[in-house]
């Protein structure tokens, strides 16, 4: 963590951002029988993903500890790209999960879950109807297009641990948008953009889920979650690209997510194909 001194912008340097408060996001996560045991807070660091990996190898941070952070400066993506953002502007955060209870197979449903958990989450609390593209990013409409306004990262996090990253753009401004594709929670006309009250949804809807998965062994049928992913899947329907791995591709209908959380495209030769890692390009609407 750099700290963060008189030298440095004020907390208040923009009134439309207002930091958030750690004392009642732990008053309100952090109570007897919840998931969460810790939420931390810091001004500014790399990337919380990093931090908290780290923290767990040393053996330093329990299941269900928070980590959040004003301002990233290296918020990690997936295929190592990077996420950037003004401070205060979103919602950055990392959770340590311990699913002893689930096959370590069934792991993969993790981010997806919480693509599901962050748009319930926000669905309540801002009014904003959060789309979900196979696998890891969250959509938003802004004058009537598709834009990418958060993502997930999970690593796994020693032999037993995985850690998730969510990244949410929440004040992000027109004139701010790191590139033409990317919207914000305001942008999407968000009755409500107060990150705490935010940030508490978005974390007891992952609570919820979270709990509904493990306490079924991680099947996503039993718990509920497969059928909760299709619903909020924007991928399912169209026409698209998966770009893989030895700069393979596949063009085709994504149909269905299967009980492993793969995006089965049909080709047009006819061949149903599992995608379970890789870039995604949707070419037509739904």
């Amino acid at each position: 963590m750099t700290p963060h001194n008189a030298s440095d912008d004020s907390c208040w340097s923009d009134l439309d951002r207002p930091p958030l408060n750690a004392t009642a996001l732990r008053r309100g996560l952090v109570r007897e029988g919840s998931l969460y045991r810790e939420v931390d807070l810091v001004q500014r660091t790399g990337s919380t993903n990093s931090d908290l990996v780290a923290r767990a190898a040393a053996g330093t941070a329990d299941e269900g500890t928070v980590l959040v952070a004003e301002e990233q400066t290296e918020g990690k993506g997936r295929l190592d790209r990077r996420w950037t953002a003004p401070p205060r502007s979103g919602l950055f955060f990392s959770v340590y999960l311990r699913p002893a209870e689930v096959p370590v197979a069934r792991w993969g449903w993790l981010p997806l879950l919480t693509g599901v958990a962050v748009a319930t989450g926000l669905s309540r609390a801002a009014g904003v109807d959060t789309a979900l593209k196979w696998p890891n990013d969250l959509l938003v409409t802004v004058g009537g297009e598709e834009r990418k306004a958060g993502g997930i990262l999970a690593e796994r996090a020693g032999a037993d641990g995985v850690v998730i990253g969510v990244g949410i753009n929440v004040t992000l401004r027109a004139d701010e948008l790191p590139v033409p594709q990317a919207g914000s929670l305001v942008l999407a006309g968000a009755v409500s953009t107060d990150r705490d009250p935010l940030l508490r949804a978005v974390l007891r809807s992952l609570e919820d889920w979270y709990g509904r998965w493990r306490s079924a062994g991680g099947d996503p049928g039993v718990s509920g979650l497969q059928e909760a992913y299709v619903a909020g899947c924007a991928t399912l329907g169209r026409t698209v690209r998966a770009e893989l791995p030895a700069e393979r591709s596949i063009v085709g209908e994504a149909v269905a997510v299967d009980g492993d959380g793969r995006l089965v495209i049909a080709t047009g030769a006819g061949v149903q194909e599992p995608v379970g890692a890789g870039d995604i390009v949707h070419l037509r609407p739904a």
